[in-house]
């Protein structure tokens, strides 16, 4: 790889069809720069197969990419973009081994219950593929997210709707408030590197290490929490109550995909509450079947046909859901509650889309519903609450006038990574868990009970340094007050507290507004600002950043996929995120249905610029920034002239809007004149493009409205995929024809 190249991520669904019509172009325009534009795949099924090559043949086999990549991010040199991919819950997991079982990979079950080497072997495997396994790999820096002013301006002059809250809305948050993750931590500061481990002590003295050989550094945060099961059945028992007493929709948000090990094991309880006379009739059975609430009711219902009296059962689930409370559909057409997969209601996602729906969900005729919004623990579920309040006192948002609150996050070297990885545990008998140092202290200490959530995270000292300096960088850049949203209530939040103090004094803040909050009092605040029309930055952990990326975005512009998102990497190099995924699955279900891609690619050209700008800032390489600012001006052309795809048959589709991006920047390119050699190059492809766009866009029209076959939804054929994304003849000529 030479100093001027760019990699290029090859991820899921959606995205990996879109790049499948884009990346041609890319790299098409790239090339007339002296950029090359390399590719690695790092999807779920590539991931997959990357860690199981002594079962493959040899044409079968695959390169670890993703661990090539997490070396990269350490490099100066590095320049990624990266995609949305999936953050695989364990029914995505499983649905993706057997379409690459089915395909002829020789790769093996996912073993629930791993007995003997072999399946614990591979188990360890999958979990290492699982969930949120991308980006503490490749986030080896913290997060700077903010709307483009381009989008920005566009969504002023073309505003969305956020709908208003009904006159008496009865939508609002549950969560606990105790015994939860929140009340329960313990956090402390490690004087000096050290090796920690993990230590589980039953009730009868049994000692059994959970985790060993936790390496940790001087200055570096360690905290641990629990959740008491016993608490939370005893929450969603009663919040199950509150629903069917209010008359609202039922539905619980949880992020089972980052946090990959403890929220599925909350969704499962929220399953067994709900069905709570089932599982007491039919729980014993279920299990011997290895069906799991923690999967979700899809999974289980789709076992049935294996369990003995599995049509009673499934009768039974039906007349439970029938009976109430109201239960809020993610897809009401086919039967699909809130709680059939526990990958398909993301937090992050889900809760600003009811908020911008005026707090209706949708039940199961497709009508819309006030709701009962349940988040269990309560570390952040003040944040929606307060947007609701504040919604519901002075109306919804106006993208004509409002703010914007971009965000500075922290990240880097999977800080904060909570419930996720290997420091995630549900307790198996009553007893104690200890964290101990090398010289057998013991750090820090819980008293828990068969089935509780145990978890612990780290966050290290150099992040947290660079992530202070990057909030005073985007305040004194953009002069924008930066919040803190830090709890001095919580003891992790504590622990960062002292050294953000500590730390911006460092730099000179002078005219500066920089304050610390909790979650809640920050997002009063920034919610009054945005609506006079100001903005405020909001500087958080690594889970609020998630949230908060998707929540203002959402309401501001309407789509979290539009936003800047730029990771200055610790040692010098740039990772480039093109924004959420959250909606890819329907996409592509649409496009196998009907041959329409509706995907939207801004964020993915708002990251090619910016990546194009640093190539030339660390290369030399002036060419790759005439391409970045003439990419820049040819997407503001592109909103302005609102050449996003449609959402129908008969528009134009994801396949257009790369059409006309290519056009405008080809444009831009030959009427620049700062590179002559460049002008002279893309003049050509300019009047091409646009004397043929009747015919180009007639020929990506006319594919639609009939069945796509693409070979597969997690390893698609490359072949198929290249004659349905690159369906214009005409286009792909002349992309073909430059350099």
């Amino acid at each position: 790889m030479n100093e001027s190249t760019i990699v290029y991520t090859h991820t899921d669904e959606a995205p990996a069809l879109a790049t499948a019509s884009f990346l041609p172009i890319v790299q098409a325009y790239a090339k007339a720069a002296d950029v090359s534009i390399e590719t690695r795949d790092i999807s779920l099924s590539g991931r997959i197969l990357s860690a199981f090559p002594e079962r493959l043949k040899e044409d079968q086999k695959v390169s670890d990419a993703l661990k090539e990549l997490g070396q990269l991010a350490t490099k100066p040199e590095a320049n990624i973009i990266k995609l949305p991919n999936i953050s695989a819950s364990i029914p995505q997991l499983k649905a993706a081994i057997a379409e690459l079982q089915a395909a002829g990979y020789d790769v093996p079950d996912y073993p629930e219950d791993a007995s003997t080497d072999e399946e614990r072997e591979a188990r360890a495997r999958y979990d290492r593929i699982k969930g949120s396994a991308v980006n503490p790999v490749l986030r080896e820096g913290n997060s700077d997210r903010r709307a483009p002013l381009s989008v920005k301006a566009y969504a002023r002059k073309h505003p969305h709707v956020n709908k208003p809250f009904a006159a008496g809305s009865k939508t609002r948050v549950a969560t606990m408030g105790h015994d939860d993750f929140f009340s329960n931590e313990k956090s402390v500061v490690i004087p000096a590197a050290d090796t920690l481990s993990i230590r589980f002590t039953a009730a009868d003295g049994t000692e059994t290490v959970l985790k060993s050989g936790l390496k940790v550094l001087e200055g570096e945060i360690v905290d641990s929490t629990f959740m008491s099961a016993s608490a939370l059945d005893a929450f969603l028992a009663d919040t199950l109550k509150q629903a069917a007493a209010d008359d609202v929709l039922y539905s619980v948000h949880l992020k089972a995909t980052m946090m990959k090990v403890s929220d599925p094991i909350m969704f499962g309880h929220v399953v067994k509450a709900y069905f709570a006379e089932v599982f007491a009739k039919h729980g014993a059975a279920l299990e011997a079947a290895g069906l799991t609430p923690n999967d979700g009711l899809g999974s289980i219902l789709a076992g049935l046909s294996e369990v003995a009296g599995g049509d009673q059962i499934a009768a039974d689930f039906t007349a439970t859901i029938a009976a109430g409370p109201r239960l809020s559909y993610t897809n009401s057409d086919k039967g699909i509650t809130n709680l059939h997969v526990p990958s398909d209601v993301i937090v992050d996602a889900s809760m600003p889309a009811l908020v911008r729906n005026g707090g209706k969900l949708w039940g199961v005729d497709g009508g819309e519903d006030d709701t009962l919004a349940v988040i269990p623990d309560s570390s952040y579920a003040g944040v929606y609450q307060a947007t609701i309040e504040d919604v519901i006192a002075n109306g919804p948002l106006d993208p004509a006038t409002i703010g914007t609150v971009p965000n500075v996050g922290l990240m880097a070297q999977a800080a904060e990574e909570y419930g996720s990885h290997d420091k995630t545990f549900e307790i198996a008998a009553d007893g104690r868990v200890d964290i101990v140092n090398a010289a057998g202290d013991v750090l820090i200490t819980h008293n828990v009970h068969k089935g509780d959530i145990w978890r612990a995270t780290q966050a290290k000292d150099i992040p947290i340094r660079d992530w202070v300096k990057l909030a005073v960088t985007r305040a004194r850049a953009s002069n924008t007050p930066a919040i803190f949203w830090l709890d001095e209530k919580r003891a992790h939040d504590a622990q960062i507290i002292a050294k953000v103090k500590t730390y911006l004094g460092d730099y000179d803040t002078t005219g500066l507004t920089i304050e610390i909050m909790a979650p809640a009092e920050a997002t009063k605040y920034s919610l009054a600002r945005i609506r006079k029309g100001e903005d405020t930055i909001s500087v958080t952990g690594n889970v609020l950043r998630d949230y908060n990326t998707d929540l203002f975005p959402i309401l501001e512009v309407g789509t979290s996929a539009k936003m800047l998102s730029i990771v200055p990497l610790l040692n010098g190099g740039g990772l480039f995120e093109t924004g959420a995924g959250g909606s890819a699955p329907k996409h592509v279900q649409q496009l196998v249905e009907e041959n329409f891609l509706r995907w939207d690619s801004l964020g993915e050209f708002f990251a090619l610029a910016a990546s194009l700008e640093h190539l030339s800032d660390t290369t030399g390489n002036k060419k790759a920034l005439v391409l970045s600012s003439t990419l820049d001006r040819a997407t503001g052309t592109f909103l302005e002239e609102d050449r996003s795809p449609g959402r129908k048959v008969g528009t134009i589709d994801n396949r257009g809007s790369h059409y006309y991006l290519a056009l405008y920047w080809a444009q831009e390119l030959a009427t620049q004149t700062d590179d002559a050699e460049l002008a002279a190059i893309f003049a050509p492809i300019a009047e091409a493009l646009a004397s043929q766009e009747e015919t180009i866009i007639a020929e990506l029209i006319a594919v639609q409205g009939k069945p796509a076959d693409i070979g597969g939804y997690y390893k698609p054929d490359a072949t198929k995929i290249v004659k349905v994304m690159r369906p214009s003849a005409t286009l792909n000529k002349v992309i073909d024809s430059i350099n």
